[in-house]
């Protein structure tokens, strides 16, 4: 079987939130403005930012993503979680919390204190059933991306998502599209072995 190619999308530092925290950190009933619609449908960066602060240290006006979700997390980059001072952070996927260290939110109504929730987000590929079928993979498979030129890479243990709402994209954070010199909207190479 030939390789298919997939657009990269380089994700930024960001936020998930609970409706409870966003009552808590905006104001109770607040809704995220959308500034800009995300690849996936559905998904956009909003205009409302907050501050994560650790012990050690803070990012300021990190970005909210929308929609609310089921779970309050944080996704950094190793690069961010060694300045906040987190170490032995583990990549997880999205949604995998436990036993991960937690971070304080504070938004211009309030703060909330996570015992938990801070990743760094392990890299993966959303895709459509149609999609799954036309690469030949299925749901949690494993594949390598390769990445091309001056500083190209092959990323390893990249995971599949697949879900009927998902458009094809795979999402690697800042330090590892700047490792690669790659960046949004570029071709990269899905291999399945």
């Amino acid at each position: 079987m030939s390789n298919k190619t997939v657009t990269a999308g380089i994700s930024a530092r960001h936020v998930h939130v609970t409706r409870e925290h966003l009552d808590i950190l905006y104001g109770a009933g607040y809704e995220l403005t959308n500034k800009k619609d995300l690849a996936q449908p559905g998904q956009f960066a909003s205009n409302e930012t907050i501050d994560v602060v650790t012990e050690k240290s803070a990012f300021k006006n990190v970005r909210i993503l929308g929609p609310i979700r089921s779970k309050s997390q944080v996704e950094v980059s190793m690069s961010d979680a060694m300045k906040l001072g987190l170490k032995n952070i583990p990549v997880r996927d999205s949604g995998d919390l436990v036993g991960t260290p937690g971070a304080k939110l504070v938004g211009p109504k309030g703060e909330v204190q996570l015992t938990e929730g801070v990743i760094v987000a392990g890299r993966h590929i959303h895709m459509n059933p149609a999609e799954a079928a036309e690469f030949g993979v299925k749901d949690k498979d494993l594949v390598k991306v390769r990445c091309g030129g001056n500083r190209g890479l092959i990323f390893e243990n990249v995971l599949i998502r697949v879900n009927k709402d998902y458009a094809l994209e795979m999402h690697v954070d800042t330090d590892e599209g700047n490792a690669a010199l790659c960046k949004n909207g570029d071709q990269l190479e899905v291999i399945v072995d």
